[in-house]
């Protein structure tokens, strides 16, 4: 800090001299504050800042509890997915076996169906013949 006089043209001026007892006055007061609040700090700023270093360890603990509560849930929905996933996935297998199985026995059935089929064709082909002939027989008597 400095106490500058009034500059040589005002060292008469009694307005200037009043400005440089004022400015000094301004910076005697400033530091008189900075004195007090250095008096304060060293007796209370110990105590302020433990508090809020408390008051910071806590905030941390507790966001640090829940980040591993969030965790744990994201892990367990995880887990939960999977399980469900994995059972989707038997459960669709199952459903795939029935399936083919089904296909299979339907294509099994039509063919005896078609093959059914051939054989009443053939039997009435044969009931056919038989008719004419027992018509023929009759038209013989």
């Amino acid at each position: 800090y400095e106490l500058p006089a009034p500059s040589s043209g005002q060292k008469n001026d009694i307005t200037a001299w009043q400005e440089c007892v004022n400015n000094s006055m301004a910076q005697l007061e400033h530091q008189a504050v900075r004195i007090e609040n250095l008096e304060l700090m060293s007796q209370y700023g110990t105590n302020a800042w433990k508090v809020y270093n408390g008051n910071l360890a806590f905030m941390i603990e507790m966001a640090q509890k829940e980040l591993h509560k969030f965790r744990k849930q994201i892990q367990d929905l995880n887990w939960q997915r999977k399980n469900d996933q994995l059972a989707a996935g038997a459960k669709l297998r199952e459903l795939e076996s029935n399936w083919v199985s089904l296909v299979s026995k339907n294509y099994e059935i039509e063919r005896a169906i078609v093959q059914l089929e051939n054989e009443v064709g053939q039997l009435r082909q044969q009931q056919g013949d038989g008719d004419e002939n027992k018509e023929n027989i009759r038209q013989d008597f």
